[in-house]
């Protein structure tokens, strides 16, 4: 029945995680792809720069609710049972539960099955995961987000920053305040991701070529069509 629960949490909180909704409103009220656009990702910050900042600002309410979400419909699937039976060792499956529903909910995002497995960076949905784990860590990393993005004018550089944020807050509230290790994990798993999702970024911030905060986006840039061998 456990294993039952925990799959559940991970299949919904995957498939919430997976609606589209930056590519759906770009597409319905502004009239535009937004994947065929600036980064060709449908999260907030391309949806800002392609459709506009109503938009945009929409889109990371929702994006940052679906992480949020998962967690809570984890708690209900499996906290009925465990949510008050930390002092017999049970207290773990809960959290666990949680974060499990909160991961795969970013991993919706980033490959939504209704996109051919492409999506957004994860970012604003592994914000909504902590905002229901831990609140005090999602305020202080989104805060240096918002603070670096501010700064820079590079979001992606703000994201990793806030990211790395949270886990740094949340190591002493796991040591001090005996927080759960499993929301310390769900942070440290939650800097990879988004550190590997970035990586062209980074890349382009080395070269001195990313795009900064509030530049109009362009069309995708494609590869050049392959010429074959004799073709005139």
């Amino acid at each position: 029945m456990i294993i039952v629960k925990l799959v559940s949490v991970v299949v919904i909180g995957y498939l919430l995680g997976s609606i589209p909704v930056g590519y759906l409103l770009s597409r319905r009220h502004a009239k535009v792809d937004v994947r065929a656009h600036g980064s060709g990702k449908t999260g907030a910050a391309n949806v800002f720069r392609t459709a506009g900042r109503k938009w945009g600002l929409l889109v990371a309410a929702l994006d940052i609710s679906k992480g949020a979400l998962a967690v809570v419909i984890a708690g209900l699937i499996v906290g009925s049972e465990y949510l008050l039976v930390g002092d017999s060792g049970l207290w773990w499956l809960l959290a666990s539960a949680q974060v499990l529903a909160a991961l795969a909910a970013v991993a919706g995002h980033i490959w939504s099955p209704f996109l051919k497995f492409k999506g957004g960076r994860g970012v604003a949905t592994f914000f909504g995961g902590l905002v229901a784990l831990c609140p005090v860590a999602a305020l202080f990393g989104g805060e240096i987000l918002i603070i670096g993005t501010g700064l820079t004018r590079f979001v992606s550089l703000g994201s990793i920053a806030g990211a790395v944020g949270s886990y740094a807050i949340l190591v002493p509230l796991t040591i001090l305040n005996n927080f759960p290790v499993e929301y310390l994990l769900y942070s440290l798993v939650g800097v990879v991701i988004i550190f590997v999702m970035h990586r062209d970024n980074i890349r382009r911030l080395l070269s001195g070529k990313e795009r900064k905060f509030g530049e109009k986006a362009g069309e995708v840039n494609l590869p050049p069509p392959r010429v074959t061998k004799g073709a005139k």
